[in-house]
């Protein structure tokens, strides 16, 4: 036991020290460390989530060194999609995407972007929305919040069950899931019965008959799989939605200048770009899945020009515009600057 005496007190010795230099080591204090709550609608499986937000929170991650961790809450878990943007002007989350079409008469102007016409791909609609907000033209539907980026879906499509829409007559007494006010107008001028529903309602309201259809973009109809409820669809770019990431004003005030740096570097146009084209990306694949195996397809690729299709468009487009009016708003000088926005942007 004497001998062993000298070893145990070495050993412990060796132990301590270890012990002790671990603690003084180079490592990232949890004090130090910012933690933003991301909420967004989307499956955390849908490649806009795993291709644009993840790899956008961890090179957030990365360039504040640690500093600035982004935590993802996917399927609408910390906000409904109706409501984020108040959650985010609140501080109930710290970043959000919100759906301007889900909160009727909230962002009149920017929803003028969402006009039939205007942009045949997300990547244009995404770099329209992005600059009509650089220019100031739909700025001041955002003030109470930091924005960081616009988001453009592409085209919208109709999306049914065994009920292939080619005309507007074959929409008569058809229950339409509509996703804004535009198309809503649209589909109603067309003789169908606009109906709506967030996107998270969907897969259900389909299975159980509620609605008959839904105006949806592929992307999303692939997302939230409901390509296997659907069978019949009508791609026709008579709207396109728009998306917005934002963030709390009083977070983003609280963040030193060199971490502010680091969300203003990934924000803006070049994120509206990146998340477009994964909407494109996934797009095409949905739709081509979709025609490989064997759904009902039906392209309108011009439906301004069509015989058919151009009076409900232009009665939609109208009556929107003329409701922006009627709240003291510019709807003329907007729908000019995104005609304009939406030739700047053509590629």
């Amino acid at each position: 036991m004497k001998k062993l005496f000298p070893l145990t007190l070495a050993l412990a010795a060796l132990l301590s020290f270890t012990g002790c230099s671990k603690e003084e080591g180079p490592t990232t204090n949890n004090k130090d460390v910012t933690t933003l709550r991301f909420s967004h609608l989307w499956p955390a499986s849908a490649m806009m989530n795993v291709e644009a937000f993840e790899p956008w929170a961890k090179k957030i991650e990365e360039e504040s060194g640690g500093r600035l961790k982004v935590e993802i809450y996917p399927s609408a878990t910390l906000s409904k999609p109706d409501s984020t943007y108040d959650a985010v002007a609140k501080g109930t989350v710290d970043l959000g995407v919100q759906v301007p079409s889900y909160v009727n008469g909230r962002f009149p102007l920017t929803q003028v972007a969402e006009l039939p016409g205007l942009s045949s791909s997300a990547v244009q609609m995404s770099c329209m929305l992005q600059k009509l907000y650089d220019e100031d033209v739909i700025a001041s539907e955002y003030k109470d919040t930091h924005l960081l980026f616009m988001i453009g879906s592409e085209p919208g499509t109709l999306h049914t069950i065994n009920k292939p829409i080619r005309k507007p007559a074959d929409m008569v007494g058809m229950r339409i899931r509509r996703p804004s006010a535009i198309a809503g107008d649209i589909i109603e001028a067309a003789g169908g019965s606009p109906v709506g529903l967030p996107a998270t309602d969907l897969y259900t309201s389909l299975q159980r008959g509620v609605i008959d259809g839904m105006s949806f973009p592929w992307s999303p109809t692939g997302s939230f799989k409901l390509t296997e409820i659907v069978n019949t669809h009508t791609t026709m770019p008579f709207y396109s939605s728009a998306l917005l990431v934002t963030m709390n004003k009083n977070k983003y005030e609280s963040l030193p200048d060199d971490l502010k740096k680091v969300i203003d570097n990934n924000s803006g146009k070049e994120m509206a770009k990146i998340t477009a084209k994964v909407f494109d990306k996934e797009a095409a694949f949905y739709s081509e899945e979709a025609r490989a195996r064997g759904d009902v397809m039906i392209d309108i690729p011009d439906p301004l020009n069509d015989p058919d299709w151009k009076i409900p468009l232009e009665a939609g487009t109208q009556k929107y515009l003329n409701d922006i009016e009627a709240l003291g708003l510019d709807s003329k000088l907007v729908y000019q600057k995104a005609k304009e926005a939406s030739l700047a942007c053509k590629s």
